[in-house]
């Protein structure tokens, strides 16, 4: 049970040794740098183009940095182990000053967005999003800068079920896959048969579920597990406390729905209205999330939820006032990782040959060492 505890803290691999081990020994990138950048450019205007249109979305600009007493950050977990960066804005010779972070998500910003810029049921927005998460572990897919296509969209309260939100998925990996087939027309190289295309479609699956089928694995070995098995899977209900006593992941209590209760396929109880798509990585060979999602919470199950996680003092908050209020427009939401995106169908080994950002050097000498280019 201590090695289920232990995978609760956070993402990354946890030491360098472990990270040399995993990366591929015989590696050679399928694009040059170069090459690299242009099939870059072309997935992320074709992403952007077929969100909009299969989300009904339009483009927003979004904030890199929000005032502390908004209350609109992100702090990722509901243990507060991932801070944001924070910094004091000496205004006017601090006679106007504004306590200010560096935003580690748009989640909640979005929420507030959908009401600032007026959307009506059926229409939402999406923003190219820039954070950094100082508290990440930085290995070979998790970095301090984080791109995002963050999304948000105005549903119903009859919206908010499983299968509005499958629904949703299969929109997600319908772009994802045409993405795909996008970068492989423009660049021939990539059809590789050492590297399997995704499949035509996405397997769903509860984490109640999953659990059942892995009950000794802690959360990364039994998604590894099921990639094995089904090579891309959609997990209902992240957050909920499962029947081992822990939550397949930690996610935080005041966006994502994940208390509702719900009903599986063959008729069992379940909980939650979100999720995560996966991947299996066939460069890396590991399991590789590529967005994270879901149905976001009303005004009873934000109280569900924060009193769950002992966080009822976040109602003092404007946002959070909003929500119980109801002055915030019900939702659905999530944040495709761009970087991420880019290294999977790029056939990539590291996060940086896609994405510029600092990494330590321990990290820098072993992907060299593997014919890894990191950017720089």
């Amino acid at each position: 049970m201590e090695n289920k505890k232990a995978d609760l803290a956070g993402p990354g691999i946890g030491n360098y040794d472990d990270v040399e081990k995993i990366l591929p020994k015989d590696y050679t990138s399928l694009l040059d740098p170069k090459e690299t950048q242009n099939a870059v450019t072309a997935v992320k205007q074709y992403i952007e183009e077929n969100l909009c249109k299969e989300l009904n979305l339009m483009r927003v600009e979004c904030p890199l940095i929000v005032d502390v007493k908004s209350g609109v950050n992100d702090y990722l977990d509901r243990d507060g182990s991932r801070t944001p960066i924070q910094f004091h804005i000496r205004n006017d010779y601090d006679k106007h000053p504004i306590d200010a972070q560096v935003v580690q998500a748009a989640t909640k910003w979005k929420r507030m967005a959908l009401k600032q810029f007026g959307m009506k049921v059926g229409e939402g927005i999406y923003t190219d999003m820039r954070a950094v998460r100082k508290d990440y572990f930085l290995d070979h897919d998790h970095s301090a800068y984080v791109d995002q296509w963050d999304w948000e969209r105005v549903i119903t309260n009859e919206d908010r079920n499983l299968q509005f939100l499958t629904g949703v998925v299969e929109k997600i990996w319908k772009i994802l896959k045409g993405s795909e087939e996008q970068a492989m027309k423009l660049f021939p190289k990539l059809k590789s048969k050492k590297y399997p295309d995704l499949p035509d479609t996405i397997k769903f699956f509860h984490a109640e579920e999953i659990l059942e089928r892995f009950p000794d694995l802690p959360r990364k070995q039994r998604e590894t597990e099921i990639l094995k098995i089904f090579p891309a899977v959609f997990i209902y209900g992240i957050g909920w406390t499962l029947a081992d006593g822990y939550p397949h992941e930690m996610r935080a209590a005041d966006y994502d729905d994940w208390v509702t209760p719900t009903v599986s396929k063959s008729g069992k109880s379940m909980h939650g209205l979100n999720g995560d798509i996966l991947v299996w990585n066939s460069v890396t060979h590991r399991r590789h999330e590529l967005t994270s999602m879901g149905i976001r919470v009303n005004a009873e199950t934000l109280r569900q939820q924060l009193k769950l996680t002992n966080q009822l003092d976040f109602l003092n908050f404007p946002y959070h006032k909003g929500i119980i209020n109801n002055e915030l427009p019900l939702s659905i939401g999530g944040g495709i990782g761009q970087s991420r995106t880019y290294m999977y169908l790029l056939k990539k080994a590291h996060l940086g040959e896609t994405s510029v950002t600092v990494w330590p050097q321990i990290l820098k000498d072993i992907c060299h060492a593997k014919n890894i280019n990191v950017l720089e």
